[in-house]
Order: structure tokens, then sequence, then C-alpha cells
């Protein structure tokens, strides 16, 4: 099931992007494998880690010979690899790029780094906040006069990095049909933050964005695009951009048309926001809800992870579901003939180590004794 059926895809065990990558392939239905330290193995239960969903895991002691040995074995018959070490641990490993093409010039090597593979802070250590920090996204966020705000790590690890990493190998496994060579995806968390903020660039070019964070349209500048505080303690959002959808906002709230225009007059957008939260003040939620929501006003609650899954949209169309007892977001996009199959529970650490190698041509000797030898572990 799934548009990526039949491809089979190797995961060097890591965390954050580099799962979230071969989560994404496998819920596109790709075969991946997941490859794990040979002391993972000694976990008697599975992860509660919804990001190594639905693929199989095999333990090996990748600072033994046979231990690579076994894993170039699988790059052998595989579609692709992906990683998230360090520029130069897989190299010095010997399961780099050159390792691993040797053996299979069509592979597609997939690489998630934070920095990327060269330039000057490429060795460095750094996390999400790092990442977008450096690539001109962090300072946009958050509210003016006010230390910028992380917005979780959604932006570098996961949009900019793990995603981006996944759009790569699509990319190269494309390609490949056409030239019938692999080739190295450096996907880094600073380059593809970057990419997502093409957009602002455009607005900056133009004069439509200020680096002053908290000032600007999408940023919560305006006070038709903003978060707001209910009576309930509760909070709503509003994005009534275009012209037809404020003037919704203005009768379904009970505004004043001539206090509430012209909407893009920034000099006053503070001034309307103060009024705005008066507004929103004075019902709950719910209340809110009922009068604006599914409406072109631009509006919705601001819910949490259980009452996102909860909410009657989400549930039609079924948005969320609970596998081996932890509630997730189901496979996305959706595909009209070749849909995603069910999410699969994650694999204790090395639970699969026979079976995967089995699969991938090993005789049942040469199991048992890598096996024996400690080289494997399930």
């Amino acid at each position: 099931m799934g548009p990526l059926n039949g491809f089979k895809i190797i995961e060097l065990a890591g965390i954050g992007p580099g799962p979230f990558c071969g989560m994404m392939l496998a819920d596109m239905g790709a075969e991946v494998i997941r490859v794990e330290r040979i002391g993972a193995a000694q976990a008697t239960q599975a992860p509660k880690d919804v990001l190594t969903r639905s693929r199989r895991s095999i333990a090996v002691d990748l600072k033994s010979p046979e231990g690579v040995e076994t894993v170039l074995r699988l790059v052998e018959k595989a579609d692709g690899l992906i990683e998230g070490f360090r520029p130069g641990v897989t190299e010095r490993l010997g399961l780099g790029p050159e390792h691993c093409q040797g053996r299979n010039p069509r592979l597609v090597y997939g690489r998630m780094t934070g920095w990327g593979q060269e330039g000057p802070m490429a060795q460095a250590a750094g996390h999400d906040i790092n990442y977008i920090a450096l690539a001109g996204a962090l300072h946009a966020i958050g509210r003016p006069g006010e230390r910028p705000v992380p917005p979780l790590n959604l932006v570098g690890d996961f949009g900019g990095g793990g995603m981006l990493l996944a759009y790569g190998m699509v990319c190269g496994l494309l390609e490949v049909t056409k030239s019938n060579q692999g080739q190295v995806i450096d996907a880094a968390m600073v380059d593809g933050t970057a990419a997502l903020m093409a957009m602002f660039y455009s607005m900056s070019a133009s004069g439509a964005f200020d680096t002053q964070r908290g000032t600007n349209l999408l940023d919560g500048g305006a006070h038709f695009y903003d978060t707001y505080e209910t009576a309930d303690g509760e909070h709503i959002s509003i994005g009534s951009i275009e012209p037809q959808f404020y003037a919704l906002l203005m009768e379904k709230a009970g505004l004043d048309p001539d206090y509430f225009q012209p909407q893009m007059e920034r000099g006053r957008w503070v001034e309307l926001k103060a009024k705005l939260t008066e507004v929103f003040l004075s019902k709950t939620q719910a209340q809110w809800c009922k009068i604006m929501e599914g409406s072109d006003v631009c509006f919705a609650p601001v819910l949490n992870l259980i009452d996102a899954a909860e909410h009657p949209h989400n549930k039609a169309r079924e948005a969320y579901q609970t596998v081996g007892g932890m509630l997730q977001p189901s496979p996305a996009p959706r595909f009209s003939r070749t849909p995603a199959g069910a999410v699969q529970a994650p694999r204790v650490p090395g639970e699969d180590s026979a079976d995967v190698l089995s699969d991938f041509g090993l005789s049942a000797e040469e199991i048992a004794a890598l096996t024996d030898q400690g080289v494997v572990a399930g």
C-alpha cells in the first residue's frame, strides 16, 4: 500500500528529524529498515516514539567489521539510505556514500544535519533553535519589544529538516529511474529553514515586511491575524486578511464598520487589537465557535493536542488515530489510488533482525553465526 510501495530504504537510527523522514517514507508505503545500535536491543518494550512507527528494526554492532559488512549487505538490495550523524561519522564507520554506493551505484544516500556537510559550522553541535536562528526565522517570531519565541522544534527539525530530506529522497528516487545512478542528498536544517522563509524575502523586497517582530501582517502585528483569549480562559484564532473576510468578521463580532476601517492602516492596528481583545473576552470559546466556525471569517479555536483529535472536522477526516496505545497523527498527504497502509506500532529495537536478514538474502547459517558472535541482536 502507498505510493512508495516497493522501495527499500535503510535508516541508520538517530533522533528527531532523521526518524521523522523515515516515518514519512514508511507512511507512504516504503519498506524502511531501522538499523539500531547493538545496545538498543537490550530494551524489552517498544519505544513510545511515534517517529519510529511502521518499520522493522534490526540491531547491529556498527563498531565491528562484521556489523558494517552486514549493513552493506542490506545496502546492496536497497534503493536508499538515510542517516543523521555529524559529517564524517558514517565515513569513519565504513558506511559513507563511497562505501555504500561502491556496493550499490543506484543508491540514493540521504544525509540529515543541522549545518550541512561543509561550511565553517559543519562540525559544531546545534539544535533546532540554533538553525532557525541563523536562517533568519527565529528573529521574526514573537511579540514586539520581547524576545523571539521558539516555535517548538517544528521549523528546523521537522519542516526544514526531516520533511526536506524526505522530499530530497523522493526526488533522488525519481531521478535514478532516468540516470540509473545514485547520488548524495545533503539536507541541512539551516538550508531548509531558509527555503521556508522564501515568501518573507518577497514581502521584504516589496516593503511589506518589517524586521521588527510582531508588527507585520502574519506575525501577530495585525489585529485581524492573531489569537485572542476568550471568557473561559481559552483562545481563538482569527485570520481575516481579505476584505470580504474582514467584513464578515466585523459582522459576526458585532463591530462598528466605521471604527474598524480602513483595515490596512498599520498605525491603528494596536488600537484595534485592544478593542478586539475586549470583544473576544465577552464570550467563551464555545460561544465564538457557534458564531464563527465554518464561516469565511477564517476562524478556528486554539486546541491542545488531545482536543485537536476530538474536533468534529478532524474526526471526520480521521486525521488522528490511536496505535499501540499512542494517539498520533495519521499519514499525510492522502492519495486517491494508492492510499497509505495501516500505521504499525513502533518495534522493540532489534525485534526483526533475523527476519530482515533473511528477507535480504542471508542464509539461516549466516544469521545464526552473526547472532552467536554478537554482531546482530534481537
